[in-house]
């Protein structure tokens, strides 16, 4: 007996497994070091880690790749190479400089031209976190992206950390016409709540629907403006 996983069988063969690629953006400026931000981050990326791995487990026809951006003065991939989930390995950020998310979102678009991106594909799911407001042209760097296949078909959410946040700008990123809004978290915990709920929110069927991948998790699950609860 082998516990190697065998492709998925139908009335014409073997099922083609397809990519698809979950990409953290994540701010690291200045202002994420005040109150823990910064290691809340650290220690809610690895702890999520395991659930994405159970998701991606758990549905045979995808291979979930993950990579990071960082983004403070200037943008750069933390992991450039996409991952395997199952060998993905959490390695911890430092937080100093401005909010050159523009940079970032920029940086993402190039790496989801076709090549190095394949032509077929699940629709990646694009995860920008922040504390704070763009130093930069946050514009551009969302129409570059935009203008990538892969960039508009994408699943894009976005998780605001503290007050200070700008959440139109999170907004924006997402897409008002998608019916998802920024999770809000105020403290540590919430932190840690929200990059986990992120990390699983899309990950439990990873089922098409047409072009783009259906979202599948609770709806409901966003934070209140004024609160650290959800709605």
């Amino acid at each position: 007996m082998t516990d190697e996983v065998q492709p998925l069988r139908t009335l014409g063969g073997p099922m083609a497994r397809r990519q698809l690629h979950f990409v953290w953006i994540l701010d690291v400026s200045g202002s994420m070091r005040a109150d823990g931000k910064i290691q809340a981050l650290n220690v809610a990326i690895s702890e999520a880690l395991p659930s994405l791995r159970a998701a991606a487990q758990s549905n045979m026809s995808a291979d979930v790749m993950v990579r990071a951006v960082t983004f403070s003065t200037g943008a750069k991939w933390h992991c450039a190479d996409p991952v395997p989930v199952g060998e993905f390995r959490w390695q911890p950020v430092e937080a100093e400089g401005f909010t050159d998310m523009g940079a970032a979102l920029s940086l993402v678009a190039e790496g989801l031209r076709v090549p190095p991106m394949p032509e077929r594909g699940l629709s990646p799911v694009l995860v920008l976190v922040s504390d704070g407001q763009p130093t930069d042209d946050f514009a551009d760097g969302l129409r570059q992206l935009l203008d990538t296949t892969w960039g508009s078909r994408a699943i894009r959410l976005a998780i605001a950390i503290g007050r200070d946040a700008d959440l139109s700008v999170l907004q924006t990123f997402i897409g008002h016409e998608s019916g998802q809004r920024p999770v809000l978290a105020n403290d540590p915990e919430a932190i840690i709540a929200a990059i986990r709920w992120a990390s699983t929110a899309v990950a439990p069927t990873f089922r098409e629907s047409g072009s783009s991948l259906a979202v599948a998790g609770d709806d409901d699950l966003f934070y209140a403006p004024d609160d650290s609860r959800p709605l």
